[in-house]
């Protein structure tokens, strides 16, 4: 019988939102979010779920940054286990569908406007949606990686996920498990009795076990990814951050590094975050109606 929970090594959990005394950022407004677009261009941006999610693809946190989903699987997990992976991939064949039909949102396509009026110093997004791209955007960096693409673990072969769905239906042509909710990145939650159906795919070059180009929970991000951060950083006179609390530490180490560079940083994002103490404001709006007024007006 397949376990409804997974294992994991002491000291390997999901980051949580801490409060640790700090008083919030201080409130901002369009005119202030318009200033510093003007005063501190151009700026890196950084951008985390809460762009998406007038794409319908939903967060992974709520406004106070707790976790909304159930546990995610982990790295050590995915690589060690058959059953986690058939676990991962029955999911994303439910949900993979849902990030192919979405679109970019009025985020992706307000920062695609400042991309294309020279205000940014490239756009760093902590999303594995591609809808930046989507958008027109011209300079991402995708610190987490891509859903769009898969690659072996065993040989490093290549291939596109709308190419591993084909393949997918193809093996499974009729299973098709009540979908009880879709979740962020292209995941599915299903009822545990519908796993067992599921028949996975394997590296056709190699026979290998096929993982998505996304950094999982427990796995690191590469070097070379945080080096083109630093790059990026040299060139800008800002950093604003649109739609992330900044929870997950690969996003506030970018902060901490902008801030101890001397750059001042601010943010878009409904609700608190990580960074609030190290902040000049934060407009506590959706970041994609608020980046709209606040280019309107520049």
């Amino acid at each position: 019988m397949e376990s409804s929970r997974f294992s994991r090594p002491p000291g390997i959990r999901i980051p949580e939102f801490r409060d640790d005394g700090a008083p919030p950022a201080p409130d901002g407004t369009a005119d202030d979010l318009a200033d510093f677009l003007q005063r501190q261009a151009p700026v890196l941006m950084l951008t985390g779920a809460g762009c998406s999610t007038g794409s319908g693809i939903p967060a992974y946190r709520d406004a106070d940054g707790r976790w909304n989903r159930r546990q995610p699987i982990f790295f050590h997990e995915f690589i060690g286990s058959a059953i986690t992976r058939r676990r991962y991939w029955a999911r994303s064949f439910l949900g993979w569908p849902v990030m192919h039909r979405a679109q970019a949102g009025p985020a992706h396509r307000e920062l695609a406007r400042l991309d294309e009026r020279g205000l940014l110093a490239g756009l760093v997004t902590q999303n594995v949606d591609g809808l930046h791209q989507a958008a027109g955007h011209r300079d991402v960096l995708e610190l987490h990686g891509g859903l769009q693409r898969v690659l072996c673990l065993d040989c490093g072969a290549a291939i596109d996920r709308d190419v591993l769905q084909e393949r997918l239906l193809t093996a499974n042509p009729d299973w098709a498990p009540d979908v009880l909710e879709i979740r962020p990145d292209g995941d599915a939650e299903l009822d545990d009795a519908a796993y067992p159906g599921f028949r996975v795919i394997d590296c056709e070059a190699c026979g290998g076990r096929l993982k998505p180009d996304v950094v999982f929970f427990g796995e690191t991000v590469p070097p070379e990814r945080f080096r083109q951060v630093r790059t990026r950083l040299a060139t800008a006179r800002g950093l604003l951050v649109a739609g992330s609390s900044l929870v997950v530490g690969s996003g506030f180490r970018i902060v901490r590094e902008a801030v101890r560079q001397g750059l001042p940083a601010a943010a878009v994002t409904q609700g608190r975050t990580r960074a609030d103490g190290l902040l000049e404001f934060n407009v506590r709006e959706d970041c994609g109606a608020a980046l709209t007024r606040a280019i309107d007006r520049r």
